[in-house]
């Protein structure tokens, strides 16, 4: 059974009060609240566990190492990837991607070959493609959202043309809460022999990932948004493509042998993990997902719909209030502007004086918003411990601000 109220409670700072309210935190999209176990196990790591991974003999050493690789297999366990060995552990999203484009497609692709991207991804899967535009000539092509912020999977197949060498696509938006059909995606783009990345920063979050059913070459994961330490996080890259790669930074463990006028890297996946990692942070990482799988997937999934659909029937009744994207399905991701002259900047400031936390911004998201024809918007984001009477306490919040601004 899901008790909201007892996961909550084991988030510290959900207790907390902020400027004399309760503090209602939904901005889950942007990182989420750790829970005790994380913070537990980053503190004993620190204070009683620590030392340097994979290089020493000793005692400590030897208990990091073996904390530290057991992540691995939760996040293999955590994304249904069947061997533990296509992880490559990292600080994030972001490196991930930045691997794949250096160590896998830099060396591959040639000038005017092409990358199909939609027009919603984040930045983290936009500009190291710019900087292979910028490098090598590679053209970017771009798939639009439709009216509602749904993307269809066929309109992605589509574009994808001869010297189409990769799709990199979200799984779910960050700004509009669309989830995309990536299983569909790779097996049209794999019958036409093109590799599929798929950005799971937000849709590891908010549903069950099975990377073998979906059949994606790459799958990269934060573990800031998973309940997890910042800095920490993983790519799943298939074995076919890891073959591909050369390595992406140089020093310490990616190497066996160095020597004046040689050098024998690792294997993989340490091939692509140099040097001291983000040790504590890993281990973190591995706890919240651990505490994830141990409330359900499927379960954290269900709530979260349950939250969405409540707040979908609230902002009904705002007759001057605006969300960006309404896709069926879609995340318990809200953005939103207000009629008038309110800027979210503004917005975001009101809120904050009743206690709620939301984000303000263009959210790493350039071509989307001008695609929706927006310089910047407000942004609610749910997480597995949000409750009706939060969304009750934003809806409060959003007319005492429509009010001050009418």
């Amino acid at each position: 059974m899901y008790d909201v109220n007892t996961i909550r409670a084991d988030f510290p700072i959900l207790s907390r009060e902020v400027n004399g309210k309760p503090l209602t935190y939904l901005d889950n999209g942007a990182s989420a609240q750790k829970p005790k176990v994380v913070i537990d196990a980053i503190t004993r790591a620190y204070a009683e566990e620590y030392s340097n991974v994979h290089r020493g003999l000793h005692y400590l050493s030897n208990l990091s190492t073996e904390r530290y690789e057991a992540v691995r297999g939760t996040i293999s366990t955590f994304l249904n990837a069947g061997d533990e060995n296509t992880i490559v552990l990292n600080s994030g999203t972001t490196e991930g991607i930045n691997l794949v484009a250096y160590a896998w497609a830099m060396p591959r692709f040639q000038p005017g070959d092409e990358i199909v991207l939609s027009v919603m991804e984040h930045h983290a899967n936009i500009v190291p493609w710019h900087f292979l535009r910028e490098r090598q000539g590679i053209v970017l092509k771009w798939v639009d959202v439709q009216p509602d912020g749904s993307l269809d999977p066929q309109a992605v197949i589509d574009a994808i043309g001869a010297k189409t060498k990769l799709v990199a696509v979200t799984q779910c938006s960050n700004v509009l809460g669309t989830v995309v059909d990536v299983k569909s995606i790779t097996q049209g783009a794999h019958a036409k022999g093109v590799p599929v990345l798929v950005d799971g920063s937000q849709g590891a979050v908010h549903m069950p990932v099975d990377v073998q059913d979906i059949g994606c070459d790459f799958y990269a994961i934060t573990g800031h948004k998973l309940y997890g330490p910042s800095g920490s996080g993983a790519i799943f890259i298939r074995p076919e493509r890891m073959a591909e790669m050369r390595p992406f930074l140089g020093g310490g463990d990616m190497i066996k042998e160095v020597s004046k006028d040689h050098v024998l890297y690792n294997d993989p996946p340490m091939k692509f993990e140099a040097g001291t990692p983000g040790i504590v942070q890993t281990i973190g990482f591995g706890v919240a997902l651990e505490y994830m799988m141990g409330l359900g997937m499927e379960n954290i999934a269900s709530h979260e719909a349950s939250l969405r659909d409540y707040a979908e029937s609230r902002f009904a009744g705002l007759n001057w209030f605006n969300i960006q994207g309404q896709a069926s399905g879609k995340a318990a991701i809200f953005s939103f502007t207000m009629d008038g002259a309110a800027h979210s900047h503004d917005i975001s400031t009101i809120l904050d004086k009743r206690g709620v936390a939301v984000r303000a911004g263009h959210h790493c998201a350039g071509p989307l918003m001008e695609h929706l024809g927006v310089t910047a918007t407000c942004r609610a984001s749910f997480g597995l411990y949000n409750t009706t009477g939060e969304i009750d306490t934003l809806i409060d919040s959003l007319e005492l601000a429509h009010d001050l601004f009418s």
